[in-house]
């Protein structure tokens, strides 16, 4: 690995999303979005539903990603994903679909159902947006 690079490894409970080394990271953190660059301190976070980027030289790639953790050891980030999609692997029209959906069905929704279809909203406006950036 090249000095002042992080190797960065997106994994999902199918398969490895992202294995690269970049320069830089940017995690959807629970409490915010968290930069990473190398001689990071350590870190163990929980990760939300969002985009997460990295950035090898001056190309920016993005990750569709749901829930999860990230660690920071070193030059290494791990990211463990519940689900990790690529811009190229995101069906477009189904995430618009499931975007109506959920916004329709949060107009009736109360309690733990009203969470479940923010969630679903909240995962199909990331799946949208990282879509868009083929």
């Amino acid at each position: 690995m090249a000095e002042g690079r992080l190797h960065l490894t997106v994994v999902t409970p199918t398969r490895t999303a992202v294995e690269a080394e970049v320069d830089e990271v940017t995690l959807p953190g629970v409490l915010g979005a968290l930069g990473i660059l190398p001689g990071h301190t350590p870190l163990l976070t929980q990760l939300r539903i969002g985009e997460l980027s990295y950035r090898q030289g001056v190309r920016e790639h993005y990750v569709a990603i749901q829930w999860g953790f990230a660690e920071v050891v070193g030059d290494r980030v791990t990211v463990l994903a519940e689900v990790a999609e690529l811009p190229e692997e995101i069906d477009l029209e189904q995430a618009k679909s499931d975007k109506t959906a959920a916004e329709a069905a949060m107009r009736s929704a109360s309690g733990a159902e009203l969470d479940t279809q923010r969630a679903r909203l909240e995962a199909a406006v990331t799946r949208i947006t990282v879509a868009g950036r083929v």
